[in-house]
């Protein structure tokens, strides 16, 4: 299920050995001690907080983020505005506090293999909050240009507030020996221990070696194998900032606020400067926050015919309520009624405040989506489900998500995504429409599970030319692929999240 919150601010991390990498490092201070690497830190310190007359603010909250991560499963792109709130940064210092914290998550990977090779010990062996430590430097030196000794004392200050003694040497070493070489020669380094392509591949562009064999894979089903290294890097680039403007809510003065049109949504924008979230503030929320993709996701379904006053439509899974919102505007200007679901209290909380925009309440249920199959059979003229997915098409907005999720995640949610869609299914009144989605392109999530949901169906249930209906609305050309039964947009191609799209309509009989 994808998350329209804005995921991280404009501006994108170099892949190690770019021009970028290591450039206008200054010279001195270049002292080096090979006995300190080799002598790893012990016990098993936990990070804290760094007083800030310490270490630079900047790098201080990006320690701290990357921190929570690994300790908590925190969500980077939730904590990371709200510690830049609380430190009252200037304009620079978030943005470098920005970039350190994402361009660290997303790189960690390559940063780790660089580590393993500078301390010459696998990084399973350095305590977790000095590995913390020595990521953040290794960014610096390899992907910014922050002076070399300035990524190495501020590491090595951060180093003496989570860790024991001997862990500063270690820091001052590791980070001094990576510091000697480019970044193009330590990217070499590092590809040179490859084992296979695919391992090369999660090396050079930092994700897991089983996501890059499943983004091939979804690649090979559309003919574009030969993307793989686009997607990859493509991941590793800030996304924009996309704002959405509902429809039949949004003024003119609304829209004056905005950069330039999305090149596809017709209801979209690219934010080029200012605060997004004080334009949602000042708009009562007839702006917000969606990439480009969500948009698509949701027009997919209120634009797929014409509307015919007195539809009533569900969203089945609708937290944290972006999609919902744009269904809701769509549905008003048409005479349809929409009703949103969502199980978990929380986010059905973020639901109702989502829909606070609109003029007229939204019913928002919370039920078990698996259920509605029974509970509401053949109610509902139009159902989007964005079912609960790994999220691995939103790796730009959430880079610690890669290290978290595993192969079993996919397996593990091919049962409730199979339930989703046959109670959706049900809902549906004869001749109504299901838009199926999922924030992932990972084929078991979504080629998968929509085969089998028509296989069961045994002829009640048609897949819809979903391309010719998101064409029919994109502002621009898609480049979509001959199999029209279904939509798979790009990071790479499209500019969006790897949102994956299908329009099912059930039989009139």
């Amino acid at each position: 299920m994808s998350d329209d919150r804005l995921g991280s601010a404009r501006g994108g991390s170099a892949r190690p050995g770019s021009d970028r990498a290591g450039s206008d490092r200054a010279g001195s201070d270049r002292a080096h001690s090979d006995r300190a690497a080799d002598s790893a830190p012990s016990g098993n310190a936990r990070s804290r907080p760094v007083p800030a007359d310490f270490v630079q603010p900047a790098r201080r909250i990006a320690y701290e983020v990357i921190a929570a991560v690994r300790e908590s499963d925190a969500y980077a792109n939730l904590l990371l505005p709200t510690r830049i709130q609380r430190a009252a940064l200037n304009t620079a210092d978030a943005a470098l506090a920005t970039e350190l914290t994402y361009g660290t998550l997303r790189m960690q990977g390559f940063y780790d293999r660089v580590i393993a090779l500078a301390a010459n010990r696998p990084v399973s062996a350095i305590d977790p909050a000095i590995l913390d430590v020595l990521r953040l430097g290794a960014h610096q030196l390899l992907a910014t240009r922050i002076a070399t000794h300035a990524a190495v004392n501020e590491s090595v200050s951060l180093a003496k507030q989570v860790g024991s003694r001997s862990a500063t040497g270690f820091t001052n070493g590791v980070l001094r020996t990576i510091s000697r070489s480019s970044a193009e020669e330590w990217r070499d380094r590092v590809l040179e221990g490859a084992v296979n392509v695919d391992d090369r591949l999660a090396a050079e562009y930092s994700h897991p070696a089983w996501i890059v064999r499943a983004f091939r894979q979804a690649l090979r089903a559309e003919g574009h194998e030969d993307e793989l290294a686009d997607l990859l890097a493509a991941d590793n680039m800030a996304a924009k900032v996309n704002m959405v403007a509902l429809p039949g809510l949004a003024t003119d003065e609304d829209r004056e606020r905005l950069g330039l049109a999305d090149e596809f949504s017709p209801v979209g924008f690219v934010l080029d400067s200012g605060d997004p979230y004080h334009l949602v503030t000042a708009t009562a929320g007839r702006i917000r926050v969606q990439d480009e993709g969500s948009q698509i996701a949701a027009l997919a379904l209120s634009r797929a015919r014409p509307i015919v006053a007195g539809e009533r439509w569900l969203d089945l899974c609708a937290g944290p309520g972006g999609k919902a919102a744009l269904l809701a505007s769509e549905a008003r200007a048409g005479g349809a009624e929409l009703v949103a679901n969502e199980l978990v209290p929380a986010r059905a909380t973020l639901v109702r405040t989502a829909l606070e925009a609109l003029p007229e309440p939204v019913p928002v249920w919370e039920i078990d989506g698996t259920t509605i199959g029974r509970t509401h059979p053949e109610t509902f003229d139009r159902i989007l489900l964005d079912a609960p997915c790994t999220g691995l098409g939103a790796l730009r907005r959430r880079p610690e998500a890669r290290w978290r999720k595993q192969p079993k995640d996919v397996a593990d949610l091919a049962g409730l995504q199979s339930g989703l869609i046959e109670a959706a299914l049900l809902a549906l009144k004869p001749g109504g429409i299901l838009a199926y989605v999922t924030c992932s392109p990972h084929t078991a999530e979504t080629r998968a599970i929509v085969a089998l949901a028509v296989r069961d169906a045994g002829g009640t249930v048609t897949a819809l030319d979903t391309a010719a209906v998101v064409q029919s609305f994109s502002a621009a050309n898609l480049d979509l692929p001959a199999d029209t039964g279904s939509v798979q947009l790009w990071p790479h191609r499209h500019g969006t999240d790897a949102m994956f799209i299908t329009l099912l309509q059930r039989s009139n009989e």
